[in-house]
């Protein structure tokens, strides 16, 4: 099994109950243990800025599945919980789920990017994330969760 993270956001509907959701919808999966959860942070819109603010939170689980097949259960999670198709790139969305890091693995494909390229640019994603994971490296940059934080805020 692999420490993957993960970065969850709302911002449709019941924002906070969205990320609730979506944690249990993973814990019901079997090959997917949930290890750490962070607070719920409430965020401003980031890339369009014409919609609410998110609830994010990040999480660590262990999973026993490639990354592709982990994408998968959490695309098909995000859609049980309603999330369509996006008209606007990072727009309004019920759910979003996003894999920061699945181990030191590194993967570059069409469909997935691991580690996640935006993560070192986002107060929302690194906020959760440092909270528990702080000395967690980031396999690209070398540089500590914290760290990365620190740069951001600076």
């Amino acid at each position: 099994m692999t420490n993957v993270y993960l970065s969850l956001g709302s911002n449709v509907g019941h924002k906070e109950q969205n990320v609730k959701k979506a944690i249990s919808a993973m814990r019901a999966v079997k090959s997917i243990k949930v290890l750490k959860t962070s607070h719920l942070y409430k965020t401003k819109s980031w890339g369009y800025e014409k919609q609410q603010d998110f609830i994010n939170a990040a999480i660590k689980i262990k999973a026993d599945l490639s990354p592709n097949k982990l994408f998968a259960i959490l695309k098909c999670i995000e859609a049980k919980l309603g999330r369509r198709p996006q008209e606007i790139k990072w727009g309004p969305r019920v759910i979003d789920i996003d894999i920061l890091l699945y181990g030191s693995k590194i993967l570059n494909n069409p469909r997935l990017k691991i580690p996640h390229p935006h993560m070192q640019e986002r107060l929302f994603v690194l906020q959760p994330l440092a909270e528990i994971a702080p000395r967690l490296v980031h396999p690209k940059l070398k540089r500590t969760i914290k760290k990365l934080l620190k740069m951001l805020t600076c």
